[in-house]
């Protein structure tokens, strides 16, 4: 059985797994830290990463550093009731309103690797209205008030000339406010499950909804192919990468079939609920 251990080592002892450290400064000297990111997860036996260019969406979020606290927490400060579905907790702040949840995840970590790569005129997304929403032009000051069902642009001058990272702390609450599963599924395209990989996207639009994220995604040499699942919930809470309740041997990777549901601790995904940027 492949049962992950790993990341229950002292951080201390982590030495092995580079990517993310901090330096902290003691009266013997410096001493570097290790942290473990989403790419210290191991593979099951046979299993190699999937091969993902440099500067690809794929290759960030492997970078993304893991919380050493495993619990999830609401944006409250509150502990999420249920702490059975979660694997890992990824290391990434949920703000202090309840904003963040299933969708709003997917679109905060996609915009923050187009943020990290200086893509600023590629952050965009789509109310549910329909209407587009680019960073390009939110940087430029342009504001949105709601009139009936629809978003109204208009020009904000004294929004311009605050920092690129302070301009996107302010898009993106805007963001999670008017979009939502059923944008999220319209905006991306369809894609089979045979082409799945890193930062593919499960979505169901609706009210319920849902959407997660394809964190990673590894091969073996027959070519079967097997993946991470991260997800935010309601309330807003950490986004996590979580377990894999069919299948103790693999958890929490989740073995590619295109023939059954994608059983997850908190949904369930038909196969064509896959879409791609």
């Amino acid at each position: 059985m492949f049962k992950c251990t790993g990341l229950l080592i002292p951080l201390l002892l982590l030495g092995c797994l580079a990517n993310t450290n901090e330096n902290i400064t003691t009266p013997g000297g410096t001493i570097q830290i290790y942290y473990p990111t989403i790419k210290d997860i191991p593979t099951p036996p046979g299993y190699e990463r999937l091969n993902q260019p440099a500067g690809s969406f794929g290759a960030w979020l492997r970078s993304i550093s893991l919380k050493k606290d495993n619990r999830v927490h609401l944006y409250n400060g509150d502990l999420k009731r249920n702490q059975q579905a979660q694997f890992a907790v990824l290391d990434i702040s949920v703000g202090e309103t309840d904003l963040q949840q299933c969708a709003d995840a997917v679109m905060r970590l996609r915009a923050e690797y187009l943020f990290a790569n200086k893509k600023y005129d590629s952050i965009l997304f789509f109310a549910t209205s329909g209407q587009a929403m680019p960073f390009k032009e939110w940087r430029k000051g342009m504001r949105y008030h709601v009139k009936g069902n629809r978003l109204v642009a208009y020009q904000d001058a004294s929004a311009t000339g605050l920092s690129p990272r302070r301009q996107l702390d302010s898009f993106l609450p805007f963001v999670f406010t008017y979009a939502g599963t059923l944008s999220l599924e319209h905006q991306l395209s369809p894609a089979g499950m045979s082409w799945l990989r890193p930062g593919d996207v499960l979505v169901r639009g609706g009210s319920p909804g849902h959407a997660m994220l394809v964190t990673d995604v590894a091969v073996n040499s027959q070519g079967k192919k097997i993946y991470l699942l991260s997800q935010s919930y309601m309330p807003a809470q950490d986004i996590h990468i979580v377990k894999n309740p069919a299948n103790a041997d693999s958890d929490p990777w989740y073995e590619l079939d295109e023939t059954a549901a994608i059983v997850t601790p908190e949904w369930r995904f038909r196969v064509k609920d896959l879409r791609q940027w």
